[in-house]
C-alpha cells in the first residue's frame, strides 16, 4: 500500500531556528513627558483652586449681600477691614496655663476684646458691652462667641471670673496679636471691640470707647452680619 506524503514538509528544527519577530513601539520623547507632567500639575492646581472657591463661596456671598446688595442709605457703624487679616497659625494659653490652638476659635463669629490681664476701666466696659451685645442677639446669640485676648501675664481679678464663664479667655503674645488685629489710627488695641468671621478673618472693628448709644448701632451691624451669613453659619460649635 502506497503511503501518503505531505507536500512541503516543515523540517523539525525550522521553527526553533527561526528568529523571533519583534515589534518596536515608539518610546515617548523626554519633552512629551515633561509637557504631560506640567499639564497634570496645572490641572491639579485648578482643581484645588476650584475646591477653595467652593468652600469660600458662602462667605463671599454673605459679604456681597451685606456690603453690595444692601438697601440704599444703609450705613454700618463698624469699620470694615480691607484687606481682611487671616488668623495666624499660633498657640495661646488659657487661664489654667494650658496650650490652646488659636484655630480652635474658628467656626463661630467672634466678638473680641483685647487688654492686659489687669483689665482697667476701659477693658471692664468692653467686657460688659461684649456680654450685653451677645445676649441681646436673642436666638442668634449662639452663633457669636465672646473672646478676651490677654496681652500679658498679669493675673485676672477673681471678681471678673463669674462673668467670663461662657467666654474664651486666652493669653496671646503681642507680636502674634498685632499681626492679626489692629486698632484704628491714633487708638490702642484695648480701645475697640473686634469682629472675626467664622473662617478666622479679622473683618471689622467697632469705634473706640463704646457707650450705650453706640452699642445699639453695633448690635444692628451684628444682626446684619448674622442675617447675611444665615445660609452657611450654624449655631454652636
Amino acid at each position: 500500500m502506497s503511503g501518503f506524503k505531505l507536500s512541503n514538509p516543515v523540517e523539525k528544527n525550522e521553527l526553533s531556528d527561526s528568529p523571533l519577530a519583534m515589534t518596536v513601539h515608539d518610546m515617548p520623547r523626554p519633552g512629551d513627558v515633561v509637557q504631560a507632567d506640567a499639564q497634570r500639575s496645572r490641572m491639579g492646581r485648578w482643581k484645588m483652586l476650584a475646591m477653595l472657591l467652593i468652600c469660600a463661596s458662602p462667605v463671599i456671598a454673605s459679604y456681597f449681600t451685606y456690603y453690595v446688595l444692601r438697601p440704599e442709605g444703609r450705613r454700618n457703624y463698624g469699620e470694615l477691614i480691607q484687606p481682611q487679616k487671616d488668623m495666624p497659625q499660633a498657640s495661646a494659653k488659657n487661664l489654667q496655663g494650658e496650650v490652646v490652638a488659636l484655630e480652635s476659635l474658628k467656626g463661630q463669629w467672634l466678638l473680641v476684646n483685647v487688654a492686659s490681664g489687669v483689665c482697667a476701666e476701659r477693658c471692664q466696659q468692653n467686657l460688659y458691652f461684649q456680654r450685653q451685645l451677645r445676649e441681646i442677639l436673642g436666638r442668634e446669640k449662639d452663633r457669636l462667641d465672646r473672646v478676651w485676648l490677654i496681652t500679658d501675664d498679669a493675673p485676672v481679678a477673681e471678681i471678673l471670673l463669674p462673668a467670663l464663664s461662657m467666654a474664651h479667655v486666652l493669653r496671646l503674645d503681642q507680636a502674634t496679636l498685632q499681626s492679626w488685629i489692629s486698632p484704628a489710627q491714633g487708638q490702642q488695641l484695648q480701645d475697640h471691640l473686634y469682629v472675626i468671621d467664622p473662617m478666622g478673618n479679622f473683618m471689622m472693628r467697632f469705634p473706640a470707647n463704646m457707650d450705650v448709644p453706640s452699642a445699639s448701632k453695633a448690635k444692628r451691624d451684628l444682626d446684619r452680619l448674622l442675617k447675611a451669613s444665615s445660609s452657611w453659619d450654624e449655631a454652636g460649635r
